[in-house]
């Protein structure tokens, strides 16, 4: 079964969620005849590679079809059918057997090679609630009968090994009668859609939707706000390219603890001057790619799980006068490249595992607002920090930090005043 596209993301295993189909059932072993009968008519209208099949070519009408590879029953009928990586290469077609297995429920022909059209009698299929065609090498337009599967609680249509196109009908129609969908994933289908259309499609149509794959499918920014509307949404992947949408200005995501995001290489002279992510889940290092969103004038990253470092190349954002990446798991020496950042106004790196200050913290002149508590800052305080005249507030608390010096106290305690 299809493998997690995220690594970094807490994810119901495709295959896992499949075994559940076939665990719901008291599984039978007494195959009905026409069962038996459908399903090696199937067998013998695919074509497959028998040397490397490891199902269909153990197909025996002389066992019991319940007991086949790739079969589960419930009471004699079919309800399941898992032909993926069986080397398949055509003779798939309206004429099928396979859409007489009417009480099927659970099916995948994942990661085989067709090479021809989706069929459009897979609305035959009514009972559907999980079909994966992952990379299943099917072509062309996806047929709207697969829009009649009104049961469907997990649709795979990624297609990377050919092309795929939602386009007429486009994904609005694909969704509309899938109110029960929790997984959906056109990883690589052409869909060419607008920030608003596929977001308020989703929105409207999908509410259980848990699970989103929308990445290499050609899509347009930026994000509609209805895309908040999805509650329940834990996992996207859009392959970041709404980064790259060179007007982009405002993004923000935030408060989307369930949702898990990746950053990705960022592309230069994009538009984008606010990026706010707080409380979204990174698990990952803050990639020094984005020193190339030059127009970056505030930057949100607060309660993020971000690791690692701060990157050097932060110090070409010279526009930047916000700056918030509290609550995270950074770690070793505030970068001195920071106070190239000269435009930098609020500075919060609070509840951190930050070290050591850098003196050329002093070169921030215009900061007024800096808060460095809940660090693992240690040693003297840089006396830099008294030549910080516009700080109206400042917060070193809950650290290891010495206070040796009169002027830097004076500063402190205005600080804490104000």
């Amino acid at each position: 079964m299809r493998i997690p596209f995220f690594s970094w993301l807490v994810l119901v295993p495709i295959c896992t969620l499949f075994l559940n189909f076939s665990t719901v059932f008291v599984v039978s072993h007494q195959c009905l005849g026409n069962q038996r009968f459908l399903l090696l008519e199937l067998k013998k209208t695919l074509i497959f590679d028998s040397t490397l099949s490891t199902k269909l070519v153990k197909w025996n009408q002389n066992v019991d079809c319940c007991s086949w590879d790739g079969v589960t029953c419930n009471e004699g009928r079919v309800i399941g059918l898992d032909l993926s990586f069986e080397f398949i290469s055509g003779g798939l077609d309206n004429s099928s057997s396979l859409f007489s297995l009417e009480h099927l429920q659970s099916l995948s022909f994942a990661v085989n090679n067709f090479n021809s059209p989706i069929p459009s009698k897979f609305d035959k299929l009514a009972n559907l609630s999980y079909l994966s065609l992952f990379n299943a090498g099917f072509v062309g337009q996806i047929p709207i009968a697969i829009s009649r599967l009104t049961r469907l609680v997990h649709l795979d249509l990624s297609s990377y090994s050919s092309p795929l196109k939602l386009l007429n009908p486009n994904l609005n129609v694909l969704v509309q009668n899938l109110p029960e969908l929790v997984v959906l994933y056109l990883d690589a289908v052409l869909l060419s859609a607008h920030g608003k259309e596929w977001c308020q499609a989703l929105s409207s149509s999908v509410p259980n939707l848990r699970e989103l794959d929308l990445s290499w499918s050609n899509l347009l920014g930026p994000i509609d706000s209805s895309l908040r509307n999805l509650q329940f949404l834990s996992i996207i992947n859009l392959s970041e390219k709404i980064f790259q949408v060179p007007t982009l200005q405002t993004l923000d995501m935030s408060y989307n603890s369930r949702l898990e995001v990746s950053l990705p290489e960022f592309l230069p002279n994009g538009s984008l001057q606010t990026m706010v992510f707080s409380y979204t889940n990174f698990s990952s290092s803050l990639p020094p790619s984005i020193s190339k969103l030059k127009m970056l004038s505030r930057i949100d990253l607060v309660g993020c799980n971000f690791h690692g470092s701060i990157p050097d190349s932060i110090a070409n954002l010279t526009q930047l006068a916000h700056l918030d990446l509290s609550n995270n798991n950074f770690n070793g020496s505030i970068p001195d490249s920071i106070a190239s950042i000269t435009q930098l106004s609020h500075l919060d790196l609070s509840n951190n595992n930050f070290e050591s200050i850098p003196d050329s913290i002093a070169s921030l002149t215009q900061l007024s607002h800096l808060d460095l508590s809940n660090n693992n800052l240690n040693g003297s305080i840089p006396s830099s920090i008294a030549s910080l005249t516009q700080l109206a507030y400042l917060n070193l608390s809950d650290n290891s930090l010495l206070c040796k010096r009169s002027r830097i106290s004076h500063t402190i305690n205005q600080a804490e005043q104000t």
